[in-house]
C-alpha cells in the first residue's frame, strides 16, 4: 500500500498534519535482470555489501565518528524545493556530520570542506575522504560530510528506506537536482549557525558526488568558490561518449596486465553457454563455481563474472592492483587448466587467494546502492552503457533504450528521460560553454577507471582543470594517503591542493579589496 506523504507544515515536526495522496505503488523486489550487469558508480570497492556490514561495525573502533570530533547533526531538510504545492512544504530529517577539530573559526573566516555525499550512507565517508583529511588541518577548514536524500539515514518521515522508496509520489523527490538544493541548504544553514558568511566553500565528491560537486558549482557558484570532483564521469549521457566505452577500457586494462588471461575470459562466455544448455548445465556450473545458492540462469553467473571483471579494473588501485591478481589467477590455473577452472582460480585470486565457503552472485553492491541507483538510472540519470559481442572481452550486452524503457516501466512505472542531464546540467559543447560561464572546478581521474573516459581529460580554462594519471583508478585521488603511495598519486594530490590554495587566496584578496573599499 503506498504511503501518504505529509502536508505543508512549520520547521517543527510537532506540526505535522498528513495528505493522502494517490499514488502508484511499483514494488522494488521486481525480478528482471536487465539491470543485473550494468556496471554501478561509487568511491570505494567498499560497496561490496560485506566489506560494508564489517566497515560499519568498525567505525566505532576505527574513527572518531561517535565522540566530539565528529559530530551528527539533522537538519528540517525541505521535501521538495522546485514547488509551491501543499505536499512541496513537508520536510524530512537529513544527516550531516561535522567536525570543528581544526576550523580556524568564523572570525578568521576560515574555510568550509563540504563533502557531497552520493549513492550509499554517508557512514563509509566520515573520517575516510583522504582529500577532506590531508588538506582540513593546513587549511584549518571546517569539516563537513552531507548526506545524499533517500540513503543512509536521511529517508523522508522517518519511513524505512524499502518502503519509501516503494512509495511512486514519495519517489518522485528522489532525484539530483533536489540532492544539490538540500546540499545548498545545509551549507547556507550551517554558515548562518556559526555567523560563517565570509567563510569560503569548497564542495568535493567521488563518482556520482563528485558530479554533483561540479554541478553544484554550475549551480550554486555563490555557495561554493570551487568544486573538486573526484573520477566523475559527467559526459557518460545522452551519447556524449561511445556507448562501449567502458567494458572497452576493462577490456584494455586485463589486456595489458596478460593477453592470455584476456583470451580465457574472451573464451568463456561461449563455454559457459554450452554447459548451460546441457540437461543438468545449471547444477554443474553451480557446483563448478561454488555458488552460495543454485544458478536458475546462466545470465546470473555472467552478471557475476562481469561484475568482478569490472569492479577489479574499476578499483585497480595501487599497491595490490586487483587486475594483475585476477590475472595471475587465471594464467596459473590452480583449479583446473580448463577454461572455467582458471575463470575459478581468477574469482579465488580475487578474494585474496583463500577459496570462500562459497561465492556470493551478489556480493560487490548494497542493496541501498543498488536499488537507489536503479532507480535513478532508470529516471534522470540514464547512461547508454554496453558493448558489442566483438568490441570487447564480454559478451554482446549493447544498450537498446527501447528494451531499457520496457525494463524501467515494469519496475517504476515511468519511462526514463535521456536527454535530461545534458538539459539540465549541460553537456553538449562542454568545453567551449564551461569556457565562458564556469571556474573553479578540478576533475581528477585515474585512466584505469572504466569511467574515465567519459570524464574531463583536458584542461578547459586556466581554472577548470584535468588531473588525471595513467596509472590512477576510481577515486583513488580521494582516498586516505598511506606511507607506500606511489610518486604519480602524491603528485596529484598536491596539485589539487595548490590549485584549492590559489582559489582560496585569490577569494581572501577579492574579499579584502571589497572590504577596503566599502
Amino acid at each position: 500500500m503506498d504511503m501518504a506523504i505529509p502536508a505543508p507544515r512549520s520547521r517543527a515536526l510537532s506540526t505535522l498534519s498528513w495528505l493522502l495522496l494517490i499514488s502508484l505503488c511499483i514494488s522494488l523486489s521486481d525480478s528482471a535482470s536487465l539491470q543485473g550487469s550494468r556496471p554501478r558508480l561509487g568511491v570505494r570497492r567498499g560497496h561490496n555489501k560485506q566489506k560494508s556490514d564489517l566497515f560499519s561495525q568498525s567505525l566505532a573502533a576505527s574513527f572518531d565518528y561517535i565522540n566530539h570530533d565528529y559530530q551528527t547533526f539533522h537538519y528540517d531538510q525541505t521535501l521538495d524545493h522546485f514547488n509551491y504545492q501543499p505536499q512541496s512544504y513537508a520536510t524530512f530529517q537529513q544527516r550531516y556530520v561535522v567536525n570543528f577539530k581544526h576550523w580556524r573559526g568564523a572570525h578568521a573566516a576560515a574555510p568550509i570542506l563540504a563533502y557531497l555525499g552520493d549513492e550509499s550512507t554517508v557512514d563509509g565517508d566520515v573520517g575516510s575522504i583522504g582529500f577532506i583529511l590531508d588538506n582540513v588541518g593546513p587549511l584549518g577548514a571546517l569539516e563537513v560530510y552531507i548526506e545524499h536524500r533517500f540513503y543512509g539515514k536521511s529517508i523522508p518521515f522517518g519511513l524505512p528506506r524499502e518502503e519509501a522508496w516503494k512509495n511512486a509520489t514519495l519517489r518522485g523527490y528522489f532525484n539530483s537536482a533536489q540532492a544539490l538544493a538540500d546540499y545548498a541548504e545545509i551549507i547556507l544553514h550551517l554558515k548562518k549557525n556559526l555567523s560563517a558568511e565570509a567563510s569560503p566553500v569548497i564542495v568535493s565528491g567521488g563518482s556520482y558526488g563528485g558530479m554533483l560537486a561540479a554541478w553544484f558549482r554550475l549551480k550554486y557558484p555563490h555557495i561554493a568558490i570551487g568544486a573538486l570532483a573526484s573520477s566523475a564521469p559527467i559526459l557518460y549521457f545522452d551519447n556524449l561518449t561511445p556507448s562501449n566505452t567502458y567494458y572497452a577500457t576493462v577490456t584494455d586494462d586485463f589486456k595489458d596486465a596478460s593477453v592470455s588471461c584476456y583470451n580465457t575470459i574472451k573464451q568463456s562466455w561461449a563455454e559457459i553457454t554450452k554447459i548451460a544448455a546441457k540437461p543438468n548445465g545449471l547444477s554443474i556450473l553451480s557446483n563448478k563455481f561454488n555458488t552460495c545458492k543454485p544458478l536458475k540462469k546462466r545470465t546470473e553467473l555472467f552478471d557475476y563474472l562481469n561484475s568482478l571483471y569490472s569492479v577489479s579494473a574499476q578499483y585497480d588501485s595501487p599497491p595490490d592492483y586487483p587486475v594483475n591478481r585476477v590475472c595471475q589467477g587465471i594464467d596459473k590455473g590452480s583449479q583446473g587448466t580448463d577454461i572455467l577452472g582458471r575463470i575459478v582460480s581468477g574469482i579465488v585470486a580475487y578474494g585474496g587467494g583463500q577459496k570462500k565457503k562459497c561465492n556470493d552472485l551478489g556480493e560487490f553492491y548494497s542493496s541501498e546502492t543498488l536499488e537507489g541507483w536503479d532507480w535513478q538510472t532508470c529516471s534522470e540519470l540514464v547512461q547508454p552503457i554496453g558493448c558489442g559481442a566483438n568490441d570487447t572481452m564480454f559478451y554482446a550486452q549493447p544498450f537498446d533504450y527501447n528494451d531499457y524503457k520496457d525494463y524501467c516501466i515494469k519496475k517504476f512505472g515511468v519511462a526514463p528521460r535521456p536527454h535530461w542531464v545534458t538539459t539540465y546540467y549541460g553537456g553538449q559543447n562542454i568545453k567551449m560553454i564551461l569556457k565562458k560561464f564556469g571556474s573553479n572546478i578540478i576533475f581528477s581521474n585515474g585512466l584505469r577507471d572504466p569511467f574515465s573516459r567519459a570524464g574531463v581529460l583536458e584542461n578547459i580554462s586556466d581554472s577548470i582543470v584535468a588531473l588525471y594519471t595513467k596509472e590512477g583508478s576510481h577515486c583513488l585521488d580521494i582516498m586516505p594517503s598511506t606511507k607506500d603511495d606511489p610518486d604519480w598519486l602524491v603528485a596529484q594530490r598536491k596539485k589539487e591542493a595548490e590549485i584549492i590554495n590559489g582559489w582560496i587566496h585569490k577569494y581572501y584578496e577579492d574579499l579584502h579589496m571589497i572590504s577596503s573599499s566599502s
